[in-house]
């Protein structure tokens, strides 16, 4: 396995917990005033945190362990020296968990994240293969041109089919189409466009993205976010074209499909009800990964389904977790003030911290323009392989997409699209931020909010608002 055989005795695992011990052994001094330690301003699990994701970035081929070791030295350091730190209350909350189940507005704690995460990984795995199966991308070559326009209209067709689905879908099924119409040689540069274009087509989506998903539960307007889509199609012009050209000169597409090809229609009719089912289960539960499920186990009425693809996607899916739970024990409580900048550094950031405890944290502070995040934290996971589920899925495919040298290298176009793509937003809509559940614009009720006491939105000079637009008569 890519990510390393599973062998309780690898010297490499020694040398890494040997590592972070010794790393922590001297920060311990500092925990003498019954405080959680630091360095200066600096919290020693950010420290831990940055050195976790420094292992991954330089030892690609065994980044399981650096995570599961990263996780473990986190947890313990959490456990051991933060008094405020409950891991049951951290991971279920405080209300009973029976409550959480049935009413989905009273969920609290990390369990349904990693729940979800776990399921749509493990569950979408299956999908691309039933995918594949259903020779489906055996005939696209028909269809596609045979130029640098082949591999540029497939990820428009990634890009569109994210907006509707969800990114991990979206992504995988264009990397199952890549690996048939390419002969099995992607390039990473394409790889990375390819992950690029499942998270722009679900920026401005609030079905499209589990953090547009969670602004549309938190109270945001589906068309709050909806103009995240001019930043996506600036972007996408621009890492697209590069990516496209990349393929092309490394492995020309497919001419002609593989003749006495016939599509298998049950698989393509069980597809359909996975994704069906996830959408549907993610308007009414906010749990995505509970109808994928129920799909795939009705499919298996209908069809043989391809159960082995789980042993092989299971480690990876594993590594995103530990990242997911490291980043979710951090302690950022705080973040800056809502602002065109922290929206812009945010995008930086979630490349490589996950951005679904991000979002959370600009739900919680409330004064985004909620369009301009959306196309943040979603796209900026792009910029490195683990920065996004979808990143993190189409890797378990191809194994050499996990070298985060290779993945900047190669995908240099991503961050230079993200910067397009957001100032292209900027320039043209301005910032906006508006309601969402608890944080109002005009005279906001949460106690200590800077807004709390303003009775009309802050907006530029000569500017309205969507809050004004929404509501003038």
């Amino acid at each position: 396995m890519a990510f390393g055989k599973f062998k309780p005795q690898n010297p490499f695992v020694k040398k890494v917990l040997l590592f972070f011990l010794f790393s922590i052994i001297p920060l311990m001094t500092f925990a003498s005033s019954g405080k959680v330690p630091s360095i200066g301003p600096v919290r020693i699990e950010f420290i831990l945190f940055g050195l976790t994701l420094l292992g991954v970035a330089m030892f690609h081929k065994h980044t399981f362990w650096v995570a599961v070791t990263g996780l473990s030295v986190i947890l313990t350091f959490k456990l051991i020296f933060d008094p405020g730190f409950h891991f049951m209350e951290h991971m279920f909350g405080e209300l009973p968990l029976g409550e959480q189940f049935l009413d989905k507005e009273m969920r609290q704690g990390e369990w349904g994240i990693i729940l979800n995460l776990l399921g749509l990984l493990l569950g979408f795995a299956i999908l691309s293969k039933i995918f594949e199966e259903s020779k489906v991308p055996d005939i696209l070559p028909n269809y596609l041109p045979d130029d640098w326009k082949g591999p540029f209209l497939l990820l428009i067709f990634v890009f569109i089919m994210s907006a509707f689905l969800d990114n991990i879908a979206a992504a995988l099924i264009g990397g199952t189409i890549a690996l048939v119409v390419f002969k099995n040689k992607v390039h990473i540069g394409y790889l990375a466009a390819i992950v690029a274009a499942s998270n722009a087509g679900g920026a401005g989506s609030v079905v499209g993205d589990t953090t547009t998903t969670m602004m549309w539960i938190d109270g945001v307007s589906a068309f709050d976010v909806l103009h995240a889509f001019i930043a996506a199609i600036f972007a996408f012009a621009f890492f697209a074209w590069f990516g496209s050209h990349q393929q092309h000169k490394y492995q020309v597409i497919q001419k002609d499909a593989i003749t006495g090809v016939r599509i298998d229609w049950l698989r393509i009719s069980v597809v359909a009800m996975i994704l069906v089912g996830a959408i549907l289960s993610n308007i009414l539960y906010d749990m995505p990964a509970l109808g994928v499920w129920i799909a795939i186990i009705l499919g298996a009425f209908i069809i043989k389904i391809p159960w082995k693809e789980v042993p092989g996607s299971i480690l990876g899916t594993i590594f995103l977790l530990c990242l997911v739970m490291c980043a979710s024990m951090m302690p950022v409580e705080e973040l800056p003030n809502a602002s065109v900048g922290t929206a812009f550094a945010l995008g930086f950031l979630s490349s490589v911290f996950d951005n679904i405890p991000l979002t959370k944290l600009c739900l919680d502070q409330g004064h985004y323009d909620w369009g301009i995040l959306a196309f943040a934290v979603g796209f900026g996971g792009s910029m490195v392989w683990f920065g996004s589920s979808a990143g993190v899925a189409i890797t378990n495919k191809f194994p050499e997409g996990r070298d985060v040298i290779k993945w900047i290298k190669n995908g240099w176009h991503i961050p230079i699209a993200y910067v397009i793509g957001f100032y292209a937003l900027y320039l043209i809509m301005g910032w906006h931020p508006t309601d969402n559940k608890e944080h109002k614009i005009i005279n906001c009720p949460v106690p200590g909010c800077p807004m709390a006491n303003h009775t009309e939105a802050l907006l530029p000079p000569g500017t309205v608002g969507y809050h004004e637009l929404s509501t003038k008569e």
